[in-house]
């Protein structure tokens, strides 16, 4: 049978074998009248006054984004803000893009993003997470490290927060608290985030916010220099806008994550010898560090021994920021890359992913499909594949007839798991 994983912006149509077991979120239709459910609870908020209420006509307004590797859709969203702030001069506003260790955005991206009409009226910044003059330390918190966060956020008068609630596989959720910490972080903070013992917890894993150490964290840090205002959506494999929760931060997040994990939380009843993923498709799927996400959704549903095949697109390269690919090159295989991360004095931007990454190509064998060349999969440690139909032939060979096959079309949108 055929099916089409979210690819890119095009998608990929697949052949799989007719019993391989299809693992999507529940399709919710996009909202009928996005923008009036928006401007809807905004008016009408969780736990808060309404937005328009809260802020008065002098006030500075900082808003937080998710950057470009995020699908949330902030050319409608940031619009809409600035419809219901109308009383407050454009002049008044800035936009600080979340983008954590990431690189900048372009103004070309930015109007992607945004549109042209935002871009051209509001201040926007990119965090800098290595640059101190850009940050406040706001002083120590109880995980070890001070904590740094982006100035004109901290300095503004009235702080929103904008973002989308996807599963996350180590924080549990997205979306909430993690638009400011690890967002507008500066570096010491988000390593200490992100360190070995807080990745390797057992709890620090997809859809569980209780006794996460990464949501004790980001909340504990956004309590010291909380938002005013939340405003979250949720969004289905069309990247159409399923459910909006709009504002107090915490009270708000929390009935996104439980609608959220009501709609992406599929039980399984055992592991496959093969699982293939996608990353979501566009934006998603930019680079390979970040596809590492749908490799860690299918790692909970595959056999040990088994293979991942994941599909994505991977248009921007590894990517060019941080230290991704030159960890990969300190040891020769996964377990050696997992022990060297583990010994307690390593410490490198991006060794989270690798981390992640490590351990998934301990449990299993990883195939990626991608516009990458060969030699740059293989030095990551994965297996090219440039067809999918006949690397699964391949992989029959090696698990027999009885092969048992499971696809995730939307990748890390869906929570598969097995009660064992």
């Amino acid at each position: 049978m055929k099916t089409t994983l979210l690819y890119g912006k095009q998608g990929l149509t697949v052949e799989v074998p007719d019993n391989a077991v299809i693992v999507e979120p529940k399709d919710l239709p996009g909202l009928p009248d996005e923008e009036q459910a928006v401007k809807k609870a905004l008016q009408s908020p969780i736990g808060s006054p309404a937005l328009r209420d809260m802020v008065k006509p002098a006030d500075k307004v900082a808003i937080v984004i998710s950057d470009i590797t995020r699908p949330t859709p902030n050319h409608k969203l940031v619009p809409w803000i600035l419809d219901e702030l109308n009383h407050i001069p454009p002049e008044n506003f800035v936009i600080v893009n979340g983008t954590g260790t990431h690189r900048d955005q372009t103004r070309e991206e930015f109007v992607q993003m945004l549109g042209e009409q935002v871009v051209d009226r509001i201040r926007i910044v990119n965090n800098h997470c290595n640059d101190k003059d850009s940050l406040v330390n706001l002083g120590p918190c109880s995980f070890g490290c001070d904590v740094y966060l982006n100035k004109e956020y901290v300095e503004a008068d009235f702080r929103i927060v904008t973002g989308f609630i996807e599963p996350h596989f180590f924080a549990g959720f997205s979306g909430g608290p993690k638009g400011i910490m690890p967002g507008i972080a500066g570096i010491e903070t988000i390593m200490t985030f992100h360190n070995a013992r807080m990745i390797g917890d057992p709890l620090a894993t997809w859809g569980n916010m209780d006794d996460n150490p990464l949501q004790h964290m980001t909340r504990e840090i956004n309590r010291m220099c909380k938002p005013d205002f939340m405003l979250n959506v949720t969004l289905n494999g069309r990247k159409e806008i399923t459910q909006v929760f709009a504002g107090e931060l915490f009270e708000a997040h929390e009935q996104g994550c439980a609608f959220a994990k009501a709609h992406a939380m599929i039980r399984c009843d055992d592991r496959f010898d093969v699982v293939i993923t996608s990353n979501s498709g566009y934006p998603l799927d930019q680079n390979l560090y970040q596809a590492v996400k749908g490799m860690s959704a299918a790692h909970k549903i595959v056999k040990k021994g088994g293979t991942i095949i994941s599909a994505a697109e991977c248009s921007d390269g590894l990517p060019n920021h941080g230290n991704y690919a030159e960890i990969l090159q300190m040891r020769k295989t996964p377990q050696e890359i997992l022990d060297l991360i583990g010994s307690g004095s390593f410490r490198m931007l991006d060794q989270w992913q690798v981390q992640k990454q490590a351990v998934i190509q301990v449990w299993a064998d990883v195939y990626v499909y991608s516009s990458l060349s060969d030699d740059v999969v293989e030095k990551a440690m994965f297996r090219p594949t440039t067809d999918i139909e006949d690397t699964l032939g391949k992989l029959k060979a090696k698990y027999g007839e009885s092969m048992t096959v499971a696809v995730l079309p939307q990748g890390p949108l869906t929570i598969p798991y097995v009660e064992e």
